[in-house]
């Protein structure tokens, strides 16, 4: 069945592009994830807020490596965009990523997380700014942000980024404490029309 308009993000756009590092100020940077990394990612996963808000654990050093891999190769594959947010030393602090990409609509989904040592810096605010704008200016419309109702911090890092609360959706996600209600934040880009 032939689509009757154009995908708002071009298929191989992404694909075609390198992934690009932003600056965050104070010595930190988003840039994409390295093999040396695995022992950092290996360890944030190991962390009991992480794993209570993203659902996963890591479990060796040669799963962190492959977990590092797939997000490198779904990049090429235009799935999903990852990016390490690191000092720019090398020392890993967090992740952002855009997930559940919809090329056709240009909507991406935010997922975000901070190492302990780094939380209350404004990393987070900091690194999806920097991500919100590049995906615009590459063609995303509509950038959406869910945490569990539960998690006021990730709250906080959706308003500081400006991303509005747009509503709930309840027991739409599975943690391993039952379904939670989930707040939706979102942020369209500036010239997006209805």
């Amino acid at each position: 069945m032939a689509e009757l308009v154009p995908h708002t993000v071009a298929p191989g756009t992404l694909a075609g592009l390198p992934q690009p590092t932003f600056p965050l100020g104070e010595g930190v940077e988003l840039r994409a994830w390295a093999d040396g990394d695995a022992t950092a990612v290996m360890s944030a996963y190991a962390d009991p807020d992480i794993q209570r808000w993203h659902v996963r654990g890591i479990d060796s050093i040669d799963e962190a490596r492959e977990t590092i891999t797939a997000w490198r190769r779904a990049w090429v594959q235009e799935r999903r965009l990852e990016w390490a947010v690191a000092e720019t030393d090398g020392a890993v602090l967090g992740r952002l990523a855009l997930k559940d990409l919809v090329l056709f609509d240009g909507i991406a989904e935010i997922a975000y997380w901070t190492v302990p040592a780094a939380r209350g810096r404004g990393l987070a605010p900091r690194a999806l700014a920097a991500a919100s704008g590049w995906a615009f200016d590459v063609g995303f419309r509509r950038l959406e942000l869910e945490h569990s109702t539960q998690n006021p911090a990730s709250c906080r890092v959706a308003e500081k980024a400006g991303f509005p609360w747009e509503g709930t959706r309840q027991r739409s996600a599975l943690h391993a404490d039952g379904h939670h209600d989930m707040h939706v934040h979102t942020r369209l880009t500036p010239s997006a029309s209805a």
